[in-house]
């Protein structure tokens, strides 16, 4: 694999950051006129990136399980149409859409682990051109996100 460059986070004061790195092959289509050729079924590799943070380790010497966090995204949604998913119904999956969506399923995951990691930041390359990083809001030390 070639050496990728992401959008860096915020600065943070945890002691660990992990990034992993995964990809899924998914259609889509964004249903409204105004989308163009988007709006017709169409497929993407998707690269996704995430960033946890956290200042503890499990008993296993880590911060989350790699192999876990592949199987929430790439798992869940690899070789499907987003758009058949209940978590896209009310919001088309644009490229933000399924960002922020990956940001919550992760995020839901995190919460149930004892040394509570915490994810704060989503990359997802939809093209080779074109990317959207979800940063979820901080509020009162916990994040805000919907």
């Amino acid at each position: 694999m070639l050496q990728q460059f992401y959008p860096q986070p915020f600065p943070h004061s945890y002691k660990f950051e992990l990034n992993k790195d995964m990809n899924f092959s998914s259609a889509h289509f964004i249903p409204n006129d105004k989308a163009g050729k988007c709006s017709l079924t169409h497929g993407h590799t998707y690269f996704v990136n995430l960033t946890i943070v956290g200042d503890e380790l499990d008993e296993m010497g880590m911060l989350v399980n790699f192999s876990d966090l592949k199987k929430l995204v790439h798992g869940k949604y690899d070789h499907h149409l987003l758009n058949d998913f209940p978590e896209f119904k009310k919001m088309a999956p644009s490229t933000e859409v399924v960002a922020q969506t990956i940001y919550g399923v992760v995020e839901a995951y995190l919460v149930t682990l004892a040394n509570q990691p915490k994810c704060i930041q989503v990359m997802v390359r939809e093209t080779p051109t074109s990317y959207v990083v979800y940063r979820p809001k901080e509020s009162k030390g916990k994040s805000n996100h919907e």
